[in-house]
C-alpha cells in the first residue's frame, strides 16, 4: 500500500522540514507523507538532544542536578540509597556526558520504531489506512523535533536554576510539597510533550486523511492517564 495525494505536494529539504514541524506542521507532514525520509531528521534530533544533554552533564551543576534527580527517583520507588550506592552513582555521573548521549542515540530510534509499530497496527491494520511502516516512522521521527527542542530548553533552564526544571505545570503549585499528589501530577505534564503529542496527531491525521481533533484528544487523554498513574504510584511510595 502507498499513500496518495489528491494534489501534488512540493518536496521539502531537511531544513525546511525541521523548521516546518515547529511553524507549519500540516504542510510539512503532507510533504513527509508524500516523500517519507527519516535519516536526516533523525540525525538532527539525536544531535540536538545529545549536544544539549552532553554539555549539561559535562558541567558540575549538571552532574549534581542529575545525581540529585536520580537519587530522588530511586527513593520514590522505595529504594534506600546507601552511601556506597551514592558513591557509585557519583562515579557514574562523571561519565554521563558521554554515556547519556550514546544511550539516547540507541534508545530514541528504538522508541520511535515501537511507537510507529503501534500506530501502524491501529491505523493501517485495524482501521484500514493506506500507509507503510516507513511512512509512519517518518511522521513520528519528525515529531521528535519538538522533543529535541524540549531537551535544549530543559537543560538550559536546569543549568541556570541549578535544579531539574522544565516547562511542566508543577511551577503553578510552588506552595505544595514536592511529594504531594498534585505536584507530582502537574510536574508530569510537560508543555513540550503536549506540543509534540499534538504535532504527532497532526502528522497522523494528514498521513491517514483523518480529522486531527479525535486523534489529538485520544492521545492527550492517554498522556494524562499515564501522568495520573505515575503520580498515584509515586505519592503512595
Amino acid at each position: 500500500m502507498t499513500v496518495t495525494q489528491d494534489t501534488p505536494v512540493a518536496d521539502q529539504g531537511l531544513f525546511a522540514r525541521t523548521v516546518g514541524v515547529l511553524l507549519s506542521p500540516r504542510a510539512t507532514y503532507a510533504a513527509v507523507a508524500a516523500n517519507p525520509r527519516v535519516l536526516g531528521v533523525l540525525l538532527v534530533v539525536l544531535l540536538v538532544s545529545g549536544l544539549a544533554q552532553g554539555l549539561f552533564l559535562s558541567s558540575e551543576v549538571g552532574q549534581q542536578t542529575a545525581l540529585d534527580q536520580q537519587v530522588r527517583s530511586m527513593e520514590a520507588f522505595g529504594i534506600n540509597v546507601t552511601d556506597q550506592m551514592y558513591d557509585q552513582l557519583e562515579q557514574g555521573m562523571k561519565r554521563a556526558a558521554i554515556t547519556g548521549p550514546v544511550f539516547q542515540a540507541i534508545f530514541i530510534p528504538i522508541v520511535i520504531a515501537i511507537e510507529s509499530g503501534i500506530f501502524l497496527m491501529i491505523f493501517s491494520l485495524l482501521m484500514g489506512g493506506a500507509a507503510t511502516f516507513k511512512h509512519v516512522y517518518a511522521v513520528v521521527a519528525h515529531s521528535g523535533v519538538v522533543v529535541g527542542l524540549q531537551q535544549v530548553f530543559s537543560m538550559a533552564l536546569s543549568y541556570v536554576s541549578g535544579k531539574a526544571a522544565g516547562a511542566n505545570l508543577g511551577v503553578f503549585v510552588p506552595m505544595l510539597d514536592e511529594r504531594h499528589f498534585v505536584t507530582l501530577f502537574l510536574g508530569s505534564i510537560d508543555l513540550f510533550f503536549v506540543w509534540a503529542t499534538i504535532s504527532l496527531a497532526i502528522g497522523l491525521a494528514v498521513l491517514y486523511r483523518r480529522r486531527t481533533g479525535p486523534i489529538a484528544t485520544t492521545m492527550l487523554a492517554l498522556y494524562v492517564v499515564i501522568a495520573l498513574a505515575m503520580a498515584l504510584f509515586r505519592s503512595g511510595s
